[in-house]
């Protein structure tokens, strides 16, 4: 008898935070023909439920796609992305119930290191598959959303091929990692250099590589051996050449916080970053100056 593969049968899946980059990954799900949950809150849902999701993109062109919203999740689902901020998952995570969850993989992509064990403490530990994504988006009003950088990239951990291979038809580029650590090192590695740097100096990452270079390095550096001590070594020349190559223009969505007065991800990108290297006994001035900058009201 032959089964059909869910490779081939559409999901249900729940987007916990329909802003940048939950929204895109939603307008992409369901523009694919899966059915896609927003949980947002009650004036989101509504725009949501009444226009759908509008996606403006370079790569995947302009969309309008159809989504369900909520602000709980009321019946089980296939998978559910966690793509809020750090700063309000706690809240968030209400509108997750674990009862309603059912066998749902659960799907992290944010900031920082911490959240993964959180979401393990309130969700069954089998069905929290850690993931990273490099993107760069932005909610430039509810259901609407700017989606610039000419790449998007997803890491996902765990036995998750099939939801993989499902997130690969709708054009995302999906790699699978065996090492958790790995993971959510090599996008930190990059992230914490590119949030704080661009932060600090209120620049795209084009003025940050050549005005700011040799803090740069000396960031890089830092880094490097954080991650190494950590069980996830970084290279920082291989790095430096990432960081050349991104477009110019680029700017870290921290920055964008700042910019539009909202709370930032510092403690989830820098704080982690500066509590890693306490545990190892590794001293990272560049690291901690600049979060102590960014920590004062006058620099935000």
């Amino acid at each position: 008898m032959t089964t059909t593969p869910i490779s081939t049968t559409p999901l249900a899946i729940a987007v916990l935070g329909p802003g940048g980059v939950g929204g895109l990954l939603a307008g992409l799900l369901a523009r694919a023909g899966h059915r896609v949950i927003c949980l947002a809150g009650e004036d989101t849902a509504a725009v949501l439920n009444r226009h759908g999701l509008h996606v403006r993109s370079g790569q995947f062109g302009e969309f309008t796609a159809r989504v369900e919203a909520a602000t709980e999740l009321r019946e089980p689902v296939d998978a559910v992305f966690v793509t809020v901020k750090e700063t309000a998952l706690a809240d968030a995570l209400d509108r997750l119930p674990p009862q309603v969850l059912g066998a749902a993989v659960v799907v992290p992509l944010l900031n920082g290191l911490d959240h993964v064990a959180a979401l393990r403490e309130r969700y069954p530990t089998g069905q929290v598959a850690a993931g990273t994504i490099r993107v760069e988006a932005t909610r430039t009003a509810p259901g609407r959303i700017e989606h610039t950088s000419p790449f998007v990239v997803l890491e996902l951990a765990g036995p998750v091929a099939d939801l993989a291979d499902q997130l690969r038809r709708t054009g995302l580029t999906v790699e699978l990692r065996e090492d958790e650590t790995a993971m959510l090192w090599s996008k930190l590695s990059f992230l914490a250099p590119f949030a704080l740097l661009t932060t600090r100096y209120r620049s795209e990452i084009g003025v940050v590589r050549t005005a700011h270079r040799p803090e740069l390095l000396t960031v890089l550096d830092e880094i490097a051996t954080v991650s190494g001590a950590a069980g996830a070594p970084a290279d920082a020349p291989a790095l430096l050449t990432v960081f050349d190559r991104l477009p110019g223009s680029m700017k870290s969505s921290m920055l964008r916080d700042v910019e539009a007065g909202r709370p930032t991800e510092l403690d989830a990108i820098g704080g982690a970053v500066l509590r890693a290297a306490a545990a190892h006994g590794i001293d990272t001035p560049a690291l901690a100056r600049l979060v102590r900058e960014l920590s004062e009201p006058a620099k935000q």
